[in-house]
């Protein structure tokens, strides 16, 4: 015989004090006191996402929800952290028991109490990117596969060719004919290896960081078990950042939402920018698809922005088809300052007039560090860099690395920091690691090789000669004289070609191939590059260029440039690095169609859409004054000057919004 025991639910100490109607805005108010449900909150450029979710959560709790059935989801423990340490601060309230973090540290708990049922134990290790590329070192050598012989993708690369897998869910032959058309060749081993790993991690009680959303979504639809459990945990699902998730993330909310369907997703389909690393447009877009039954709920004020500014991004946003529409609205006053769109002759010009109007800017009272240049790709930076280098006006990059100082790019000028300099070893030894089959120890007894056969004075009649004369083992017989033959084309007779010709042709006769196989994002080096040969037309002599490469870096390297000190600097960064962010003044520059929006872009609609998105999360970082910069002309590699239209997006913004500056020259 049995017995029912209703267990009550602990009494929780709430003030009950929060007036939701004099904190939050009437829409903000409307999508946190919603009934229960699917709910899509559509929160524009700084609307007050973040204050939306914390009120949301708090309001759950002073409602009597346990604080153990509340579930947020977001995209840094930071922000989880933040949010919940506001709700603290709301409520005195015991909030511990609420689960708040990232997809993969809630799939790493979830992992560590039930994964047992996929054969793991509690205990299993969590790799990092450069232990999980050395385990599938490890499984490529064991598979036979010499990667020094054939162009086999390095363990970096084909970790990231796993990933993509994983988090798009997408088969690997499909994966790679979208992405990495140029492994297609080698399908066959490549899936073999994959299935290697998997194997070799299971028996090694390991995984990788995306094992941790993978396993997670195959133990809940493998052991319904173990789903109902945290169905019945998790009666409320917050989730930030929608627009972000891939479709793997998008399936574990719904897997665990499946009954009572109470999941709140926060976002702003007008910031979805990450379609190249996995995130998926359509969860945000085909949300209510899949819950019919959600309210939507808009919030559109605006606590950024001047309203001039909030024209220009509605405007720039307008064009796009696939979007939930909204119109953003300013809570500030107007400034009576029209953001202004600037027409310069070229990239060298563009640069000019930013760099003189951030000193006025600086003179008018506005700190360096409230200033922010934004651009679609790194290398549209160069002149830029050099410019700003030159007037003594220090800067961040907050996108990654300077541009002079990509491996990549200092892969490539050691082939001409050679030429010009035989005696130089750095450069030599960087040159021939490049090579398959050469690594630090051979490379050493190359140089000594190479050392000892100079004259005095270091001249060189024929690369091919020398280089061809010296005993390199077999597998790296066939590159050697490639480098040779490239040597004396790049350098005939000693005497070096002009140094933006040398360029393209190290690249397209041996760097190419190494660069495929050893960077997940070979399409964006391969650009860089191109960009450096372009900005090598200026120099003829290759001294010259070398010399200003070096000037940059050692300018750029000086201590007042550190970005862990107090100094001021302007921030140089990419579009997507910046979203988040916000200035007082932003910069938006080479807004020319093929720069911004990328050439890759014009072929197909979405992505198109996806580009005119990144220019509004440009706009919307400015919250005064905004400048749209575009060069009528650019240096190309190997055409020439080619004429540059003005970005589409600039002609869809209606005029009478926007400043024309005319640019008068001294």
């Amino acid at each position: 015989m049995s017995r029912e025991y209703t267990l009550q639910r602990a009494p929780h100490a709430t003030a009950i004090n929060i007036d939701y109607a004099a904190e939050l805005n009437e829409q903000q108010l409307a999508a946190v006191t919603a009934a229960p449900g699917p709910l899509l909150v559509i929160a524009g450029a700084g609307s007050g996402k973040t204050r939306t979710l914390t009120y949301r959560v708090a309001y759950l709790l002073e409602n009597g929800i346990d604080p153990r059935n509340i579930l947020l989801l977001t995209f840094t423990n930071k922000a989880a952290r933040q949010m919940l340490d506001r709700v603290a601060n709301l409520l005195p309230v015991d909030a511990s028991g609420l689960w708040g973090g990232t997809f993969h540290s809630i799939g790493n708990r979830m992992l560590r109490r039930h994964g047992s049922a996929l054969g793991y134990s509690s205990g299993f290790t969590i790799m990092d990117r450069e232990d999980q590329k050395d385990l599938i070192d490890t499984v490529v050598a064991a598979a036979g596969i010499n990667p020094r012989e054939i162009r086999f993708p390095k363990g970096d690369v084909l970790a990231e060719i796993f990933s993509f897998v994983i988090n798009t869910e997408t088969p690997i032959d499909a994966l790679l004919a979208e992405k990495f058309p140029y492994f297609l060749p080698l399908l066959e081993q490549i899936t073999d290896v994959h299935a290697r790993y998997e194997k070799k991690k299971k028996n090694t009680n390991s995984m990788d960081f995306d094992d941790l959303l993978e396993k997670t979504l195959r133990m809940l639809k493998e052991h319904e078990h173990i789903a109902d459990f945290y169905r019945r945990q998790f009666q409320f699902i917050l989730v930030d950042e929608y627009q972000d998730t891939n479709k793997i993330q998008a399936d574990f909310i719904d897997t665990l939402a499946a009954e009572h369907r109470n999941v709140m997703v926060v976002g702003d389909d007008a910031q979805s920018i990450y379609s190249w690393r996995g995130a998926n447009f359509k969860n945000i877009l085909a949300f209510p698809e899949r819950y019919p039954d959600a309210q939507v709920f808009k919030i559109e004020l605006n606590y950024r922005s001047v309203p001039e500014i909030l024209q220009v991004a509605n405007a720039a946003i307008a064009a796009n088809v696939k979007q939930f529409r909204k119109e953003l609205a300013a809570t500030r006053p107007s400034n009576a300052f029209k953001p202004a769109v600037v027409g310069l002759n070229d990239g060298s010009e563009q640069a000019r007039f930013v760099a003189q109007r951030i000193l006025e800017l600086r003179d008018e009272g506005i700190e360096l560090d409230e200033i922010a240049v934004l651009y679609r790709a790194h290398y549209h930076a160069i002149e830029l860099q050099l410019e700003l280098s030159r007037r003594g006006i220090p800067y961040l990059i907050t996108s990654g690395v300077r541009f002079f100082e990509q491996a990549h790019v200092k892969d490539v000028t050691s082939f001409v920091r050679f030429v010009a300099n035989p005696r130089d070893e750095v450069a030599f030894k960087r040159m021939v690691k490049l090579l398959p089959g050469i690594g630090n120890k051979s490379a050493d007894n190359h140089w000594r090789a190479w050392e000892n056969g100079l004259n005095e004075r270091g001249e060189i009649t024929s690369w091919g000669e020398r280089l061809l004369a010296m005993p390199v083992g077999a597998k790296s017989k066939k590159s050697w004289e490639q480098l040779a033959h490239t040597l004396d084309e790049i350098a005939p007779g000693g005497q070096a070609n002009p140094p933006s010709e040398m360029i393209t042709s190290i690249v397209e006769a041996i760097y190419d191939d190494y660069a495929k196989a050893n960077f997940t994002n070979y399409e964006l080096r391969r650009e860089d590059l191109n960009q450096l040969a372009a900005f090598a037309r200026q120099f003829k002599d290759v001294n010259e260029f070398l010399s200003q490469l070096a000037l940059i870096s050692n300018i750029d390297a000086e201590p007042a440039l550190d970005q862990s000190t107090d100094t001021e600097a302007v921030n140089l960064s990419s579009v997507h690095q910046a979203k988040g962010l916000e200035y007082h003044t932003v910069f938006v520059i080479w807004l020319t169609d093929g720069m911004f929006p990328s050439t890759r872009s014009l072929e197909t609609r979405d992505a198109i859409e996806e580009e005119r998105r990144l220019f509004y999360v440009a706009i919307t970082r400015a919250r005064d004054e905004l400048y749209l910069t575009f060069p009528h002309m650019r240096l190309s590699g190997g055409f020439g000057d080619i004429f540059q239209r003005p970005s589409r997006f600039l002609k869809e913004i209606p005029t009478q919004l926007v400043e024309d500056w005319q640019i008068r020259r001294q």
